[in-house]
C-alpha cells in the first residue's frame, strides 16, 4: 500500500512537510514517495495529506493508478468542458 507521485508534479514542495511517515522526498524531475514508508496516512488522517494539499490534479496516484485528485476535482471544471474550451480557443 503506497501512493506515487507522477510526472505531472511541478515540485511545489507542498506535500513533503505534511507527510506523517516522512516518505516524500525531493527528486528530479519530480518528488517521489518511498513505497516502504508510505502508509497512505492510514491511522493518522482520514485522507492522504499529500493529496489534500497537492495543487495539481492527477499528480498523486494510488497503487491501482487512480488519481487521488482526478481531473476536475480541484478546478470544478469537468474534463469534457475543459477539452471543449481548449478546442474552441485553438480554433480561433
Amino acid at each position: 500500500m503506497a501512493l506515487e507521485i507522477i510526472e505531472s508534479c511541478v515540485n511545489c514542495c507542498a506535500c513533503e512537510p505534511l507527510c506523517p511517515s516522512r516518505a516524500i522526498h525531493a527528486a528530479i524531475p519530480h518528488f517521489l514517495i518511498d513505497a516502504d514508508r508510505c502508509s497512505e496516512c492510514v491511522g493518522d488522517f482520514a485522507e492522504a495529506q499529500c493529496a489534500s494539499i497537492c495543487p495539481i490534479e492527477g499528480a498523486i496516484i494510488d497503487e491501482l493508478g487512480c488519481p487521488l485528485n482526478p481531473p476536475g476535482s480541484l478546478t470544478g471544471i469537468a474534463p469534457e468542458r475543459w477539452a471543449a474550451a481548449q478546442a474552441e480557443i485553438a480554433a480561433r
